[in-house]
């Protein structure tokens, strides 16, 4: 199984390219009896949302600006 440690790191390379199948099935085992690296995934995933969204505010922004 999995130390925090490898899972926190797949997590955040995972945002990055595609895990491997085994890689995968590791982290859903792991994180599926850790609580601490489920809740890593999921403010990796808000983070990576709420950067995305301030890009096209701000790229919406200064397209209005131009006007």
């Amino acid at each position: 199984m999995l130390s925090c440690e490898q899972a926190t790191r797949l997590l955040s390379e995972s945002q990055e390219r595609s895990l491997t199948l085994s890689e995968k099935m590791n982290l859903k085992v792991h994180t599926a009896m850790c609580s601490g690296c489920r809740n890593f995934g999921r403010q990796l995933t808000s983070l990576r949302e709420l950067i995305r969204q301030d890009k096209e505010d701000s790229a919406q922004a200064e397209k209005t600006s131009e006007k």
